[in-house]
């Protein structure tokens, strides 16, 4: 399905503001459908002077009247004239009698998009799609519902909504049109609420009705003395402005927006939608603490690493044994390697690193490697890891960093060189080479020590790949790394 962006840069008619104006008004499709009891249809200009959908939101609580997307569909004969009507004359335009769609009576309303008062700016059209079939005697929580509708399409065909001034916050969470509706007069006294709206304020603690009271003060009479309150609260409450906010009281979390009313920048009240969030904060909390303890234990695990390759550097440095000393150093390479993954670990919020991070870490530790007398090794990197998760970060680093000691420390051994790690990554593997300019391969065969065995065992074992190496005596090594990355949910 088309986006709203590709529709529109598709007709070029629209400009990046007039595109982020829509982007704005569409986010709060869904509140309008379920305040409007009707599907809404955005619609925008065609090149050929026709209109084409870009966004579609059905109702929560009434039957919809498209069970097919119509986004991408040109503008159907029957709604041409009404939508061309309004976005001519940027004027409210209402179907004069019942509109019929496959056997459904229905009513429309064309509202122009305007983005500029002053200038108007028509943007393009809106239309609310009314099923009348399952029309019924309307509560009044529907008729408080129709009028808040009503007021939000009279301010977009003025250009007052949606309030760009307004923080893009995280729709994860918000409230909505079903959770819980209060609406304020300009005085910030209740006028209507919804019984899930009186709910959530019950259960932080206010036991009477909420119509009829001012909101701010019904709101400080149930905060705990000791509260800290959201500098932000205050006109939340009041409705002075289009913000969220969460009032905490009694263990129980309410979420409010607040939606300021307008008439020709004349303030005439607000809705104020409320959600109680409190399980969901209370998962967010959990979260923040277990990823709090995972960042931790990573921190904790790196230090114990890190004081074990210290041991393994000063043991080395005691023993009068090469091949012991050797061993020791490898091995304290080896830990150092496993260290860097788990120091990045460290640091983030997630269980994916940064690889090309890593492995620039990593390349450090092969330093005191090249610096042995009578070696010049420069290593360059050709292309990205990118994110890789931990299980496969700790392993590659590892069978990386062996790869790359041995190329410095055999391959180029005693002479000038060069080795080269080029990375090419695509959805379904990740293939890393390792080239070097070195001595080569004696007899073109693999060695058989620890190392090797360690990498083959990383990268065949752990990784689930292949490795291969290629080489002839005096003609430099190339080692092939391919690993399967389809299994991975980046």
């Amino acid at each position: 399905m088309s986006t709203l962006s590709d529709i529109a840069h598709a007709q070029g008619i629209l400009s990046d503001a007039d595109v982020e104006w829509l982007h704005r008004l569409a986010g709060d499709g869904q509140l309008l459908a379920d305040l409007a009891s009707a599907d809404i249809v955005i619609w925008i200009q065609t090149a050929d002077d026709s209109f084409i959908a870009v966004t579609h939101s059905r109702p929560s609580g009434a039957a919809t009247l498209f069970y097919r997307d119509i986004v991408g569909e040109k503008v159907r004969p029957q709604w041409r004239t009404q939508v061309q009507a309004a976005f001519e004359t940027g004027e409210i335009v209402d179907s004069s009698s019942p509109d019929w769609f496959e056997e459904t009576p229905t009513r429309v309303r064309a509202v122009p998009i305007i983005r500029n008062e002053e200038e108007h700016v028509v943007l393009g059209v809106l239309t609310r799609h009314t099923n009348l079939g399952e029309a019924r005697m309307p509560s009044r929580q529907q008729i408080s519902f129709d009028e808040c509708a009503n007021d939000l399409f009279r301010m977009i065909s003025s250009g007052e909504f949606p309030d760009l001034s307004a923080p893009t916050a995280p729709r994860r969470g918000a409230p909505r049109a079903s959770d819980g509706l209060i609406r304020l007069d300009v005085d910030g006294i209740s006028t209507f609420a919804s019984p899930n709206a009186l709910s959530a304020f019950n259960r932080m603690g206010f036991d009477d009705e909420l119509e009829g009271e001012s909101l701010a003060e019904v709101t400080t009479q149930i905060l705990p003395p000791s509260h800290q309150v959201d500098e932000s609260l205050p006109v939340v409450v009041t409705g002075r402005a289009p913000w969220r906010t969460d009032v905490e009281a009694r263990g129980v979390t309410v979420s409010l927006r607040a939606i300021p009313l307008k008439d020709h920048g004349v303030r005439l009240g607000a809705i104020v939608l409320c959600r109680d969030v409190s399980e969901l904060r209370h998962q967010e909390q959990e979260l923040i603490t277990k990823d709090a303890t995972i960042r931790e234990i990573h921190h904790r695990v790196k230090n114990n690493l890190q004081t074990v390759a210290s041991l393994l550097r000063i043991q080395a440095r005691r023993t009068r044994s090469d091949d012991a000393r050797e061993a020791l150093t490898q091995a304290m390479r080896r830990v150092e390697s496993i260290a860097v993954v788990h120091d990045t670990l460290a640091s983030g919020l997630s269980q994916t690193v940064d690889f090309d991070e890593v492995f620039d870490r990593v390349l450090k530790l092969v330093a005191e490697v090249a610096a042995a007398p009578n070696t010049r090794a420069r290593t360059e990197i050709e292309g990205r890891f990118g994110a890789l998760p931990s299980e496969y970060a700790t392993p590659l680093a590892l069978a990386l960093t062996e790869v790359v000691t041995n190329a410095v420390e055999h391959g180029l051994a005693g002479q000038e060189g060069v080795v080269r790690i080029t990375a090419a990554r695509t959805s379904e593997q990740l293939r890393v080479t390792v080239t070097d300019t070195g001595h080569g391969l004696t007899e073109g065969k693999v060695g058989q020590g620890l190392g090797t065995q360690i990498v083959r065992t990383l990268i065949q074992g752990e990784l689930s790949g292949t490795i291969e190496w290629t080489g002839a005596e005096g003609q430099g090594t190339q080692v092939t790394i391919e690993i399967p990355l389809r299994w991975i949910a980046m």
